[in-house]
């Protein structure tokens, strides 16, 4: 037979079950394989002891479990680890693990590049190739789980590079597999999905799942939010926070958290935060000040550290919570913008191309 199309990785238990059953096996044997793929980060299929050799070597023949390759990893100084992973046709996306007091956060990429075209992005400025398979977003979980030994990844955010959710599909699904007791049993609190303002794909998110959003906002009105962020010239700003606050009632979420990168003299002055205040008081909201990071051929600066003070002691005297994000692995381009991988955009390239395959 040909090289099997299948990639194990990321299947939903019930298709799994689906599959084991048209094989005339019991649909327990779906368990038995997540708690190797997921619970073991055992991918070879000859170490699936308790499956029968009969039954081994018919899987062999009809499926395959497929990690990217890794181009490089580098590691920065404060701890953090970025992988650049390939992705077929030469090009490559990168996935980033934080490690901070108490737990420690996985960065995952959903899309070779990204078409939402924000200026004051790296991996915006790469352009756009093709969505992830739920596959290659599990296989960048199981890939730094397996580097990082005994360091345990406790959360993992839908933040790398692309926009997840023009990539709904694949994103739940390796999500349902995050938060699965037989996947990698983390909370749904402990799995974010960030986006830049899809409205209609938040308002299925919401039937589909319950695991935490973040929105990427940068801009308290739709003049300056349209520069930063061109889906707002689609769905503006009130369309996009009546979307958030459905959300946070549909999945009982304490709060949203909205994203807002600090650049200097365009978002940051003390009118900007107002303005935010007034949009977020008294609602389930959080804010995440991000400092911006650059990147070659940026033409953004980052706001002073008294600058981002002032901002955020505004919105704290509104009420809101306020957290300024530390700045971490810039040292390598992993902070928060500056993922960019390769892309070679327009060219698209078939899923799964030149993954490493084993037990196959």
């Amino acid at each position: 037979m040909g090289n099997p199309t299948v990639n194990l990785l990321g299947i939903p238990q019930g298709d799994l079950e689906r599959m084991f059953v048209d094989m005339g096996e019991k649909p327990f044997r779906a368990r038995q394989v997540m708690k190797w793929l997921y619970g073991r980060s055992v991918i070879e299929l000859d170490r699936m002891t308790n499956l029968s050799a009969a039954l081994r070597q018919e899987l062999s023949a009809r499926v395959h479990i497929g990690l990217p390759e890794i181009q490089a990893r580098e590691d920065a100084a404060d701890g953090v680890v970025k992988w650049r992973l390939e992705a077929g046709g030469g090009q490559a996306v990168e996935t980033v693990f934080i490690p901070e007091d108490g737990r420690g956060t996985l960065c995952v990429s959903s899309q070779i590049g990204c078409a939402m075209d924000c200026p004051f992005c790296a991996t915006g400025r790469q352009g756009f190739n093709r969505n992830l398979a739920a596959a290659e977003i599990i296989g960048q979980v199981l890939i730094a789980g397996r580097e990082l030994g005994a360091r345990r990844i406790s959360n993992v955010v839908f933040m790398g590079m692309g926009e997840p959710l023009a990539n709904l599909r694949a994103v739940v699904q390796a999500a349902d597999i995050l938060v699965d007791n037989l996947g990698f049993g983390l909370s749904r609190r402990r799995v974010t999905v960030s986006t830049a303002g899809l409205v209609p794909q938040i308002r299925r998110l919401a039937a589909l799942s319950n695991v935490a959003l973040a929105v990427s906002l940068h801009a308290p009105n739709d003049a300056l939010r349209n520069e930063l962020v061109p889906i707002n010239r689609r769905h503006p700003i009130a369309e996009l926070l009546e979307v958030c606050w459905e959300y946070a009632d549909a999945t009982r979420s304490k709060d949203i958290t909205f994203e807002y990168v600090m650049l200097a003299d365009v978002n940051d002055s003390e009118m900007h935060a107002r303005q935010l205040a007034k949009l977020l008081t008294r609602r389930p909201a959080k804010i995440n000040l991000i400092p911006f990071n650059a990147f070659p051929g940026a033409d953004y600066r980052r706001s002073s550290a008294e600058t981002v003070d002032r901002f955020r002691q505004v919105l704290l005297r509104a009420g809101i919570m306020t957290i300024t994000r530390k700045t971490r692995g810039d040292d390598i381009s992993a902070a928060c913008g500056q993922l960019a991988g390769r892309v070679n955009n327009r060219v698209r390239v078939p899923l799964g191309t030149r993954m490493h395959q084993s037990g196959a």
